[in-house]
């Protein structure tokens, strides 16, 4: 019984709260109790808040009764360790602030609370959320709980494991390079990466065109909910967007135009990949969609583009957070990353003209050529050891060997675009699901989600239909060190 609470959605979730067919007291004791017998395996999350979340349960209940519940009141809501909540640890995965305590909540975390969600644990993330992988020397490798030889990716990794695991209802994410998308193509979930603003942050995070927090969930519309309650202008920020009502009724997806772009002209997707992606594409043409596949002649330059731009930002901001680039409590890819070359304003500056290249092909390809949305891989390989990149690991790499393995980047220097991952099947060879990337144009948020709850009412929820199971399989034990060679 408790685990079929805590996979309820969060829309059904609330649904039963009003008619008191269900208590917030009865679902926490469900996700708490599927934390402690899934942590052990996947190890998600970095601090839990179980006593205080208990009581908050109990004063959502009580809200309910009075009819003063707000929106997302009495749902469990795992919170990434990168923004900050005031009074709680705050170590964004790193050795060096293991004691640190946060002086303020940042906005993301602030709407969850403001909202009625209760915040019952922090979620591991890489150091610095600077990793497709999720592993630090401060706590471990976390794992997916489909095969626990696998990441759950990252820097979302500990959200999505423990959404994949049962052990939240909805979980915040924030992408740079992927961080949302990445984990939940990897754990089976719906991930929206926002455009650039939509989400508000503080600074110096509010002026990096790059970034952007969003929610992760395990259906479509648990997503729309959550985005809706934490999006919309900041005073403060300058870079927030107006306000975006998500709908949570969309059209079918008969009469779309969807582009299908398998490799955005330099990436080789395994062929597991690629085959779930026709099979989605094949899925949306029985939906009533037009699906033509488009080509585009998008390089590898687009790894120097995102490389060159966050060792000028991102590496800057990290930079003024540590004394010694050379520490060696420092994980190998924060190392990495504050080893590079120093880089010009002005080299800075001409990394956007390719990423403008890009923007004008995608126009003329895609949008001005009267299609709605684009569909491609999220990530190019499921085989990606949770201990990627590890000292002690036999897979060996790096920052460019990481950006290798997923094709999430290029939306983030194309940040104004909004991003739903969708999952659309499993790896026949690991049992990882897979997911595609649907992307809009500019500031166009409801047409991703258009196409992903039309697969989803199409196919039925993922998570109806299977669960990750840590007992039913061998290849549930860890295995270190496998990992797909990179590929550019």
């Amino acid at each position: 019984m408790h685990d079929e609470l805590a996979y309820l959605s969060a829309t059904e979730a609330v649904a039963r709260f009003k008619s008191r067919d269900l208590s917030p007291v009865e679902l926490l004791d469900a996700v708490i109790a599927r934390a402690e017998a899934t942590e052990p395996h996947i190890n998600a999350f970095m601090d839990t808040y179980f006593d205080e979340a208990r009581e908050q349960a109990s004063a959502a209940a009580a809200a309910y009764v009075a009819g003063t519940a707000r929106p997302l009141e009495g749902l469990p809501i795992a919170v990434k360790d990168e923004p900050r909540i005031a009074g709680r640890r705050w170590t964004q995965g790193s050795l060096l602030l293991k004691d640190e305590i946060a002086d303020g909540t940042d906005p993301i975390a602030q709407r969850v609370l403001d909202a009625g969600g209760i915040a019952h644990a922090h979620t591991a993330t890489p150091e610095f959320s600077m990793a497709i992988v999720t592993w630090t020397h401060l706590h471990g490798i976390t794992r997916s709980p489909w095969n626990l030889s696998v990441t759950s990716g990252g820097s979302s990794g500990g959200s999505a494991a423990s959404l994949a695991a049962g052990s939240s209802v909805l979980a915040t994410g924030s992408d740079i390079g992927g961080s949302i998308r990445i984990p939940a193509a990897m754990n089976g979930l719906v991930g929206f990466k926002p455009p650039w603003g939509r989400v508000p942050e503080f600074w110096p995070w509010n002026r990096e065109p790059y970034a952007a927090s969003g929610p992760l969930g395990r259906s479509v519309a648990d997503v729309i909910m959550f985005e809706n309650m934490i999006s919309g202008p900041l005073v403060g920020d300058m870079y927030s967007l107006p306000p975006l009502e998500l709908p949570t009724g969309m059209p079918p997806v008969a009469g779309m135009r969807i582009a299908l772009s398998p490799d955005l002209g330099y990436f080789n997707p395994d062929q597991e990949i690629l085959e779930a992606l026709e099979r989605a594409a094949e899925r949306l043409r029985d939906l009533g969609a037009a699906v033509d596949r488009v080509e585009l002649s998008w390089t590898d330059q687009a790894v120097e583009t995102a490389m060159t731009h966050l060792s000028f930002q991102s590496g800057e901001i990290l930079a003024s957070a540590v004394p010694d680039p050379n520490d060696e409590r420092l994980t190998p890819y924060i190392r990495d990353l504050l080893a590079r070359p120093p880089v010009t304003a002005g080299e800075w500056m001409e990394s956007w003209r390719y990423g403008d290249e890009m923007y004008a092909e995608l126009q003329r390809k895609v949008f001005l050529a009267g299609y709605d949305a684009l569909i491609c891989p999220t990530v190019v390989t499921t085989e990606i050891a949770a201990d990627f990149g590890h000292p002690d690991s036999a897979a060996k790499g790096d920052l460019d060997d990481m950006l290798d393995l997923v094709m999430t980047y290029p939306f983030n220097i194309l940040g104004r675009l909004p991003v739903v991952n969708m999952p659309i099947g499993f790896a026949p060879s690991n049992g990882i699901p897979i997911g595609m990337q649907i992307v809009g144009p500019p500031d166009t948020d409801a047409v991703p989600f258009r196409v992903a709850l039309g697969l989803e009412t199409a196919n039925g929820n993922l998570f109806e239909r299977h669960r990750p199971d840590f007992t039913v399989s061998s290849r549930n034990r860890p295995q270190m060190g496998r990992t797909r060679a990179a590929t550019g």
